[in-house]
């Protein structure tokens, strides 16, 4: 695309792909945090925008001349973004609460702070765990295989061609309801552990009812708390290893699947 020299419908088909970037960034882990200025979400959409262009302007077909037209593909590509997003967002989620069981088993929740991310009132051991996967999934080069998603996404779902069948809300359902289970798997080390211990302690108390159980039990408690907590973190690192390696077929699939 010449800057110097813009045909109106270069313009045409680089919004088409901008708004479809522009959702998808917006709606991605981090990036959808309060803490980064709108400015900076837009400019980096731009950028990605003007980098795709070239590779997937090709694939954008025919761009409608009449306004119920372009209403339908400005809608048909907010709602591509949102689900290829969301597909990505609900196993970080899931990652948060696992966060934020393990912060409440331990004894963390009374030590809540706000999330500059969310906005709200969140465990310290679920900031910590999101974050980690965040780093963890840059590490292992999983925004690599989300920039390679969106393009391929253009040349599989053209602009204006988005068909919403009842697949597509079924996986989207299923994938949310994912996001519970891998809580739990994540966290079961650490909750299991903390379920022992208090077991452990509520047989002490029954037996012995002068001991003030209540004493020992808070530092060990969250002593070994923190300890499972970091071999939660490691099943972490195999979950998110497993996640990236079938991601990209997952995101080509519901691509397919939104074609119809």
């Amino acid at each position: 695309m010449d800057l110097l020299n813009i045909e109106h419908n270069e313009i045409k088909i680089f919004l088409s792909i901008f708004i479809r970037v522009g959702v998808i960034l917006f709606i991605m882990p981090f990036f959808n945090s309060r803490v980064i200025p709108v400015l900076v979400k837009a400019g980096l959409a731009i950028i990605l925008a003007l980098i795709l262009y070239p590779v997937s302007g090709p694939y954008t077909g025919v761009y409608p001349e009449t306004t119920l037209g372009i209403i339908n593909l400005i809608i048909g590509e907010f709602i591509i973004g949102m689900i290829l997003g969301l597909l990505v967002n609900f196993f970080f989620e899931g990652i948060r609460i696992m966060g934020q069981l393990a912060g409440l088993e331990i004894g963390f929740s009374i030590a809540n702070v706000l999330d500059p991310q969310s906005g709200f009132q969140t465990s310290v051991l679920s900031n910590m765990a999101y974050l980690t996967a965040i780093v963890l999934f840059l590490i292992l080069n999983g925004h690599h295989i989300i920039l390679n998603a969106i393009r391929e996404s253009f040349a599989i779902i053209q602009p204006g061609s988005a068909s919403l069948s009842k697949q597509v809300f079924q996986e989207v359902l299923r994938r949310s309801g994912e996001m519970f289970v891998i809580s739990i798997q994540i966290g079961a080390p650490v909750i299991s552990a903390i379920l022992f211990i208090q077991l452990a302690f509520g047989l002490i108390t029954r037996l012995i009812p002068q001991m003030n159980v209540m004493v020992v039990a808070f530092p060990v408690q969250i002593a070994t708390g923190l300890v499972f907590f970091g071999i939660s973190l490691w099943v972490m690192l195999r979950f998110i290893e497993k996640y990236i390696g079938n991601m990209d077929k997952q995101l080509i699939n519901m691509m397919y699947w939104i074609r119809g």
